[in-house]
């Protein structure tokens, strides 16, 4: 039983095929899938995906790449979009230092830092998007104390995700842990708790091996669970169980 704790069920890439997609996985024992809204749109369709999918949850917020278009009243569409019990937290929030289009630096960190507001005020979890800019996602995550969530796509270093968990938080980890090169992602899966630990596609994309480059769908978790059953050396299915626990845990279903 999967829980997929970050995807993107509302990317144009599933346009075609979608219903047949969210069906099969369903039938491929997926439990759960917290879709992640990142632009306006795709905030949208996520909280329409979660009202007509049972097994599905829905994240709302602004994602770095997309902060120009945020503003005061997107705002109060996210904490409307709150009030509905399927929608568990903030997200997909954060910053994004590596692609040079992306908007300025001191706008990301407005628009994140004023959805973090958001989280606190409504005490909810946050998903937390950080490309190239570790140091100053830390530091946005440690003025808001009482927030916690999860670190998506974790790329960073131990150290620094031994951070982010003394914060509170969990560590999501992609496909990419299944690739060969993935040696920090690795370590990071060695050495933090597996109660810390959330697995996630954020399909489409970051498919692990043997699919690497193709279109991701949230049954492929299997092989990301087999990786850390590995290099944690506990079973398949304690890792499966923990990591559905802890998903369930930080969004607060039963």
């Amino acid at each position: 039983m999967i829980f997929d704790s970050h995807a993107h069920y509302d990317d144009e890439r599933f346009d075609q095929d979608r219903e047949c997609v969210i069906k099969e996985i369903k039938e491929s024992g997926v439990v759960g899938v917290l879709n992640c809204g990142s632009s306006v749109e795709g905030m949208r369709k996520s909280v329409e995906l979660a009202r007509k999918y049972d097994f599905f949850y829905a994240a709302v917020g602004i994602h770095p790449g997309n902060a120009d278009e945020y503003n005061s009243d997107i705002l109060k569409e996210i904490e409307e979009y709150t009030q509905e019990d399927k929608v568990k937290a903030i997200g997909e929030i954060g910053l994004d230092y590596y692609w040079e289009e992306n908007p300025p630096k001191d706008v990301q960190k407005k628009v994140f830092r004023e959805q973090m507001e958001l989280a606190d005020k409504l005490n909810l979890p946050v998903v937390i998007h950080d490309r190239e800019a570790h140091k100053d996602t830390l530091e946005i995550m440690k003025e808001f104390p009482n927030v916690t969530g999860v670190v998506h796509c974790f790329s960073g270093s131990v150290e620094f995700a031994k951070e982010c968990v003394k914060l509170g938080y969990f560590i999501g980890v992609t496909g990419v842990v299944t690739f060969k090169n993935a040696k920090k992602l690795k370590d990071v899966v060695k050495e933090i708790p597996i109660d810390k630990l959330l697995v996630e596609t954020d399909c489409p994309y970051m498919a692990p091996s043997p699919y690497r480059g193709k279109r991701n769908k949230s049954d492929y978790i299997k092989y990301i669970i087999q990786e850390i059953s590995s290099i944690k050396e506990i079973s398949y299915g304690d890792v499966e169980r923990i990591t559905r626990e802890n998903i369930k845990n930080m969004i607060k279903i039963p």
